[in-house]
Formats: structure tokens, C-alpha cells, sequence
């Protein structure tokens, strides 16, 4: 292989920088991937992840289809993984043809030259013996034999070779880590911590790593490094965390403010299996996590526990949304708190298991039979999914309904920077409890005159009767009944207290506004960090666009007609094909909006929403 733009050895000071591993799916570029981000955590960079990996468990190794990506920036004022990067890891033939594209004009290119052998070249459909020319890469490429030195460094290790070959990625690790200016040893504590009860295993990869580290001292006359900007941060712990784990973290912070236990009811799906995962791991806690034999038996196992007096949760995708639908309609109908988590991914039907989409929006609205009205919040980011998940838990017990959590895919499996907060930053969740001078009324639907919730009286701590169902009730009695009027006035009311939630919420703010903005930009929940990059680019490009994030869609924040009234132009960008905009414009039918829409499986990039923006403003 030739390797134009050959670069004697030069240092690069950049504000952020992007790194793409791409391999096979068995080569551990998601594990390579995580640690460098971690790393990269712990020295007060911000950080942004996108795995991109395939939905087959395990496509022809060497193969286009096989492929694995993991996309991660690191440095100063990092909101997305990056449109492009600016450093490729190509461990193989059909890595390098899948991924180049992602590649910055200028970057650098690293591929594990031992795999570019004619055999690799075949698999991955090249047509001749020079792949970068076959592709046109005007790139610097630098070629490390990574499958020999591995070898090499693990000779006398004794391990067999299929074992050896899984050490591959951490010497890529190793390398990078050199290329980085990121310290070996904090690579080295993590891979102690991972194979804390492998000892041979953590002294291989350790050796491997080391060896990755020296060869990048080695070649250092003839590629380029990066000396990579730092945040100013905020004293405390920190740690590189990703969306679902945050949103288990977040559970059990609501456990403890509420005094309620926590238990979670799901059923395996990807992309959100990690929240049973991560739950499963806090008896410690007190959490109880169980896997059911389907959706409909982990959603109405959550439904049962709540009843009990816990807080209920249940975990799942888009096609298990759909089935637990009809049980969300008995809580609703019960009025019990529950927290429903979709972790949104590409459909219908299957559709794209590991991609993502906010494609679930009208279903959580809607999906229900009869006047079925919930609470419906969104995650903005990774570590938003900790303070999301939590006010989840607190609107659904303090207001005694169920809540949907659309966090997806992206914000799911990416992960952030994130500052582990202390319990008292956080508000005591305050249980309805039936109060000691209402007992001796009390009746299922005796509610809050201010919030229209009713009071939970828990079996078992409560000697009162709890007579719910999902037949209709009557408002007063709480027996089964039939009346018109009833069901009528039983519907407002439920209605009603679901409305009145915007009391307890956040107002909607504004980024990047100046009084030169009359164009807004909207975005619901993940895809705050590439909106807001945009309008930032946007601004200091002389576009001047405010960029309203919702995180609150039903209901809605008090002032959402006030701020969308302000602006001439009301753009909403979202990946469906305009569920949040049909929604607005239903609304607020005074108001002009203009839509970006993506369906592919992929998040935006952000020159996709500047570009589009200026499209709509030159109309």
C-alpha cells in the first residue's frame, strides 16, 4: 500500500479532536473505545461517544457487513462524537472501506497492515492490491503491523493464538494512548479493574499495551501528535458514564428520595438491555431487578410492585412499547406511579435493533386505547439520562401517574463526561401519602385539590382500602361504574391532573440568543449536543438562530407558546418524519413550523442542520 502525505513527526494543539475505531465485531473496538474515553474523562476533557455496531450477533469475520464502529471526541467544549474524525483505526480490509468516509480532509489513517493481505482485500470486495488508491484516500496513512507485534509482545505468554489475536485492539490502545498524550498508566489501572479476577489476562494486555505505547515512540519522526485543550472543571469525582447506566443511577437516587424501594420489571431489548444489567448489579441497594418472560409480564410485574408501595419501572424499545400498551392504560386507569423507559431504536417492527431514531414520540403519546393521558420527558444527553430518569420517578409518584422516559439509542449507548453528583443537590421526593386528618374518608380517588393526584395508600402500611382496577370508577365512591357522566368527569379529571404538571416543571429556555435571532431552532431530547453545535456554528457564521431543547413534552412547559411566538421562523429538527413538529403545530396553529427531518437509522451531523437551516432561511 502507498501512504501519500507522509507527515515528519509534528505536533498539533486542537481544542478537540475525534477518534473512530473500526474493526471487526469480535476485535473489541467498542472495549478499545470506552477505555480511551475514560481516560480521556479523567483528564478533564469532555467527552462524546457514538457506537455504531451492527445488528447480526456476528456477520463473516473480514466482511463489509461485519463491521464495528466506535466514535468518540475528546478536549474542550465537546457536545457530539464528531461529523468526521480526525483519526481512523482501520484493523482491517473491509474497516477501512466502510469507514474512510468518516474521515477529516487532513487526518490520519491507522490500519493494521497485516490484515491487508489478499485474502482481506477479497472479503472486503476490493478490485485490486491497493486499497487506498482503489478509494482515493488523500490521507496520511500510517501502517502498523498490529496483528505481528501483538504476536511478538505475547510470544513467551504461553496463551493460544485465537486469545492472543483478542489482544490486538488493546496495542491499537496503546498507540493511541502514545498519539494522544494520554498517560499508560491510567489505560493500565483500567484494564486492572476489568481483569481484576484474570490476573494472566490483565499481564498480557498489559504487555501489549506497553508495546502499542513503544511503537508509537518509535515511529515518532513520521506521524503527526495532538496536544488536546482541557475543560475548566467543577471539583469532584468524575467518570465517563453512559446514558443507560445513568438512567439506572438515576432510579435508585429516586429510590432513596422517595424512601420507596426500587424495582424494575423488564424483558431483554436491545438497546436498553443495559438498564436491567446495571440494576441487576444494586441488590446491594435494595433494588430488585427481575427478568420477565416477556414485555407485558415486565411491565404489569412493575404495575403489581407499585401497587405494593414501590417505585415500579419497566425497561424496553420501541416494539416493546408497543405491546406493554396496554397495561400502561391500566396504571393510568389506577392512577399508580410507574416509569416506562423506551430507549428509542430504529422500526417498525424490528426495523434497525441497533440504530437509532425518535421514532416512538407519537406512540408514547398516543398509543393507548381510550382518553389514555400520561407524562412523557426526554433526555437531552448521557448524563442528562441521571437527572431525566429522576424527575421521571418524582412526576410519576408525586403526581400518581405514569411517566415515559424517550431516551435512544444514541444517548443510550454514547456516553459523556460526567460529575457524580451529591445526594443533597438533589429534592426529597415527596410521597402522596393519605393524610392522618383524611382517613377517616378516605375513598381510592380522594386527590389534591391542588395537583388532582390522589393519595396512595399502600397495602400493607396502611390500613385502608384499596379497591383499583381497570374498569371505570366512580370519582366519589371508587366503585365500579357505569354512569356517562361519571366516566365524563373521570376523564377530565385525569386529564386535568396531567395538565397541571406544568406547574411543576421547568420553564423552557433559550441557547444562543441575542436580540439579532429571529429564527428559532427546536430539538427534543438527544440530539441537544448537534443542534447546539449548530446554532453555534450558525451564529458565528452571521446566521443568527436561538436554540429552544424540550425535555418536557407532555405537557409542555407553560411559556412554550410565549417563546415560540417571539420568532419570525420556527424550525424543528428531528429524526422522524415530523412527529414533534405535528405536535407543536397542532398546538399552537398560529405558529409557523419548519421541519428537518432524518430517518436513517443515524443522528444528524451538524453540517446536515446547518446546511439545512440556511436551505429554509434562503426561501
Amino acid at each position: 500500500m502507498d501512504t501519500p502525505n507522509q507527515a515528519s513527526g509534528r505536533v498539533q494543539h486542537l481544542d478537540k479532536v475525534a477518534v473512530r475505531f473500526s474493526g471487526d465485531s469480535g476485535d473489541g473496538m467498542q472495549l478499545a473505545g470506552n477505555i480511551f474515553t475514560n481516560i480521556s474523562a479523567g483528564l478533564g476533557n469532555s467527552v462524546s461517544t457514538f457506537p455504531d455496531y451492527p445488528a447480526e450477533i456476528r456477520a463473516p469475520q473480514g466482511s463489509l457487513g461485519g463491521v464495528s464502529g466506535f466514535q468518540v471526541s475528546v478536549g474542550h467544549s465537546v457536545h457530539t462524537p464528531g461529523d468526521e474524525c480526525d483519526v481512523l483505526v482501520a484493523m482491517n480490509p473491509a474497516a477501512l472501506k466502510q469507514s474512510y468516509k468518516f474521515l477529516k480532509k487532513g487526518g490520519v489513517i491507522i490500519v493494521d497492515i497485516d490484515s491487508f493481505k489478499p485474502e482481506g482485500l477479497k472479503k472486503a470486495l476490493f478490485e485490486t492490491d491497493d486499497p487506498i488508491k482503489e478509494l482515493g484516500i488523500t490521507a496520511q496513512v500510517v501502517e502498523v503491523p498490529v496483528t505481528s507485534m501483538t504476536k511478538a509482545a505475547l510470544a513467551d505468554s504461553g496463551m493460544d493464538v485465537k486469545s492472543v489475536l483478542k489482544c490486538r485492539n488493546i496495542f491499537v490502545l496503546g498507540l493511541l494512548c502514545w498519539l494522544f498524550d494520554r498517560p499508560e498508566e491510567a489505560a493500565l489501572k483500567m484494564l486492572r479493574e476489568k481483569f481484576a479476577k484474570k490476573p494472566a489476562v490483565y499481564e498480557a494486555n498489559a504487555k501489549v499495551l506497553r508495546a502499542g505505547y513503544d511503537y508509537g515512540h518509535n515511529i515518532h519522526a513520521s506521524v503527526t501528535t495532538y496536544k488536546i485543550a482541557t475543560d475548566e472543571i467543577r471539583p469532584g469525582t468524575y467518570t465517563d458514564v453512559k446514558g443507560n447506566e445513568a438512567t439506572a443511577w438515576g432510579l435508585i437516587m429516586a429510590s432513596e428520595k422517595s424512601g420507596r424501594p426500587l424495582y424494575l420489571g423488564s424483558y431483554p431489548i436491545t438497546p436498553a438491555t443495559d438498564i436491567l444489567h446495571e440494576l441487576a448489579k444494586r441488590k446491594d441497594l435494595g433494588v430488585k431487578a427481575c427478568q420477565m418472560e416477556d414485555e407485558i409480564a415486565g411491565v404489569c410485574s412493575a404495575i403489581g410492585a407499585s401497587f405494593a408501595g414501590s417505585l415500579g419501572v419497566t425497561s424496553t424499545s420501541g416494539p416493546g412499547l408497543a405491546l406493554k400498551g396496554e397495561a400502561i392504560g391500566l396504571a393510568v386507569m389506577a392512577e399508580l406511579p410507574l416509569v416506562v423507559i423506551d430507549v428509542m431504536r430504529g422500526g417498525p417492527s424490528t426495523g434497525l435493533p441497533t440504530k437509532t431514531e425518535q421514532t416512538d414520540l407519537n406512540q408514547a403519546l398516543y398509543g393507548r386505547n381510550g382518553e389514555s393521558p400520561i407524562v412523557v420527558v426526554a433526555p437531552t444527553s448521557p448524563t442528562n439520562c441521571f437527572d431525566m430518569a429522576f424527575e421521571a420517578s418524582r412526576l410519576a409518584i408525586e403526581h400518581m401517574t405514569p411517566v415515559i422516559l424517550l431516551s435512544d439509542a444514541f444517548i443510550g449507548n454514547g456516553s459523556s463526561a460526567w460529575r457524580i453528583p451529591e445526594a443533597d443537590e438533589f429534592p426529597e421526593i415527596k410521597v402522596p401519602r393519605v393524610p392522618e386528618e383524611l382517613r377517616e374518608q378516605w375513598r381510592p380517588y380522594l386527590r389534591n385539590e391542588q395537583t388532582m393526584a390522589r393519595y396512595w395508600a399502600i397495602p400493607g402500611e396502611d390500613a385502608l382500602p384499596h379497591r383499583l382496577g381497570g374498569l371505570e370508577k366512580d370519582a366519589a365512591t371508587g366503585a365500579i361504574s357505569n354512569s356517562p357522566s361519571n366516566h365524563a368527569k373521570m376523564v377530565a379529571i385525569r386529564r386535568e391532573k396531567i395538565e397541571r404538571i406544568a406547574d411543576d416543571i421547568p420553564e423552557l429556555t433559550l441557547k444562543c440568543d441575542s436580540p439579532q435571532a429571529d429564527t428559532l431552532l427546536i430539538g427534543w431530547g438527544g440530539t441537544y449536543g448537534i443542534l447546539y453545535t449548530a446554532a453555534e456554528e450558525l451564529n458565528a457564521q452571521g446566521t443568527p438562530v436561538a436554540l429552544s431543547q424540550f425535555r418536557y413534552i407532555s405537557p409542555l412547559p407553560k411559556n412554550t407558546g410565549d417563546i415560540l411566538r417571539r420568532f419570525r421562523r420556527v424550525i424543528v429538527a428531528e429524526l422522524n418524519s415530523g412527529q414533534f413538529a405535528d405536535y407543536l403545530q397542532a398546538r399552537f396553529p398560529d405558529v409557523r413550523i419548519e421541519r428537518i427531518n432524518k430517518v436513517e437509522g443515524q443522528p444528524f451531523l451538524v453540517k446536515e442542520i446547518t446546511a439545512a437551516v440556511k436551505d429554509i432561511l434562503s426561501k
